[in-house]
């Protein structure tokens, strides 16, 4: 069962496209219906958003494209991908995601999409599409050629002729007796360079004699490499095929040149094993556990979203035997951000020995980092100092979500503020200490980063502060190290099934 041709190239009147989007939003989908048709088509859709509504509409219409989001509620784009192949259609399917990471896109192409694209930045979609469409015609084209017309090698070669893969026709003794047009293209070869001659030409100097002559007892398509005229070596993806017309039986090879592809997917992987190599180096830095302080109790986490996080928090060893407790977020994600944020905890350390209060340690390493941080990146931080001896609290927020500390009995009894701009951000007004306050026995306090308060379900609603502190005093009397980890595990279950979209720290304080 197969979608009929539909062109990948629409001019002069407008060409009918029947597209399935696979979105749960209506409004997303009408958006890429209305790019599809500044391409030229005269576009007819349905939006789908189940398993079963998937199912049912590729078993009741025939369609020629569909476009499928990546994380839907409840559903998939891998998911809705194995309902596709499932059914035997041959539909070229590309994914659109307002966020995709670099490892899920690569094993999403392994599993055999076509291709992916960001929402917001689609101005590929006209052209993936109409090479999409064109190399499904191509693979029609082939089925039907290795299916029927098995008596007439002037119909094959007609539908050879056009195929954008090359493809040769090679006698028993190996010996090409064909070349289409595309030889040139993927090979650097005329068809006339090739007819009469071996496979062996084509192959890189270290593949054995008759490697490709071998490939043709294997099923589906094989990677290997081949070599070109000035000796440069392409990969590519060959199928092989055995068909009789009339009395004599033949081979046809039909290769692919995979060489761009290949070069990305390689790309992507680097970048990801660069990403995992930069989230252990960050891990190191932070605390490996909480230090100890008379009449206090201490625990901390930061689980980044991307392979790499912005986020920090740090115990900081201040004059008089005083604590410094830092809570951080540096704009954006990933290994420009992580880099800034190891910057400020190599000034923040020395800092907090040589200045007793909080607003002066913030003030000084704002003067250090702004060259750095340039006009794109800031760092909101939380900056607190505990005085084991007093018993008391004294900070300054430069431009970070409020810390909270909670009485005995679970209530609110302060809120830490803003006193200042973020660093990167501060310009002539500096950030100012807060009112000290004074701890009692059984108070908690609470810092986090905006990953907790914000983190959003697909309905559009945050975690918030609110359920933070609900799930600290529901659970006030836990251990903190396990606290830390419920906290963000329920900001997680929160959002599921979506992924975590933002670095989630949490630091909490109890006070003995």
């Amino acid at each position: 069962m197969q979608a009929s041709p539909a062109p990948a190239s629409p001019s002069g009147a407008s060409a009918p496209l029947r597209v399935l989007v696979v979105e749960d939003s209506e409004f997303d989908a009408r958006i890429l219906v209305a790019q599809l048709r500044t391409g030229g088509w005269q576009v007819g859709f349905r939006r789908v958003s189940t398993p079963d509504e998937l199912t049912g509409a590729l078993r009741s219409e025939p369609w020629d494209l569909i476009l499928c989001d990546h994380t839907m509620p409840g559903f998939s784009a891998p998911e809705a991908l194995q309902l596709l192949q499932g059914t035997g259609l041959d539909v070229p399917f590309i994914i659109i995601s307002g966020g995709i990471e670099e490892g899920v896109a690569i094993e999403a192409m392994k599993a055999g999409a076509q291709d992916f694209l960001k929402k917001g930045d689609t101005g590929r979609l006209i052209p993936a599409v109409q090479r999409e469409l064109k190399d499904a015609s191509v693979r029609r084209a082939r089925r039907d050629a290795e299916a029927t017309l098995r008596d007439s090698e002037l119909r094959y070669r007609s539908v050879w002729e056009n195929s954008t893969d090359a493809v040769l026709l090679v006698n028993l003794l190996g010996l090409v007796e064909f070349a289409n047009p595309a030889v040139a293209a993927v090979f650097g070869r005329t068809p006339g360079d090739l007819v009469g001659h071996g496979l062996d030409a084509l192959q890189p100097a270290q593949l054995p004699p008759g490697h490709w002559w071998n490939h043709r007892g294997q099923a589906g398509m094989v990677a290997t490499q081949a070599r070109r005229p000035d000796g440069s070596i392409i990969e590519i993806d060959t199928a092989v095929t055995e068909m009789r017309m009339g009395d004599q039986l033949w081979v046809v090879f039909f290769f692919r040149d995979v060489t761009e592809r290949r070069r990305v997917e390689r790309e992507l992987l680097k970048t990801r094993e660069e990403f995992a190599a930069a989230r252990e180096i960050q891990q190191r830095l932070f605390p490996k556990s909480a230090p100890e302080l008379a009449g206090f109790e201490l625990a901390g986490t930061s689980q980044p979203a991307a392979e790499a996080g912005g986020d920090y928090f740090d115990y900081l060893p201040m004059t008089d035997g005083g604590l410094g407790v830092v809570v951080a977020d540096v704009s954006g994600h990933g290994i420009g951000p992580a880099l800034l944020m190891a910057e400020a905890r190599a000034y923040l350390r020395p800092l907090s020995k040589r200045h007793p209060q909080p607003a002066a340690i913030l003030n000084e390493a704002d003067r250090l980092l702004r060259e750095d941080l340039g006009s794109e990146r800031y760092i909101t931080l939380c900056f607190i100092r505990l005085d084991p001896v007093a018993r008391q609290l004294s900070f300054a927020n430069a431009g970070h979500p409020a810390a909270h500390v909670l009485s005995a009995t679970g209530e609110v009894k302060a809120t830490l503020k803003r006193t200042g701009r973020a660093l990167g951000r501060l310009g002539e007004v500096q950030v100012a200490d807060g009112p000290t306050l004074q701890l009692e026995s059984g108070d908690i306090i609470l810092l986090l980063t905006d990953g907790i308060d914000e983190a959003m379900r697909s309905d559009g609603e945050c975690f918030g502060t609110a359920r933070a502190l609900e799930v600290v005093r529901q659970n006030r009397a836990r251990p903190l190290t396990e606290l830390v980890q419920l906290l963000c595990q329920s900001a997680r279950d929160f959002t599921a099934p979506d992924p975590q979209n933002d670095d989630l720290t949490v630091v909490l304080i109890r006070v003995q």
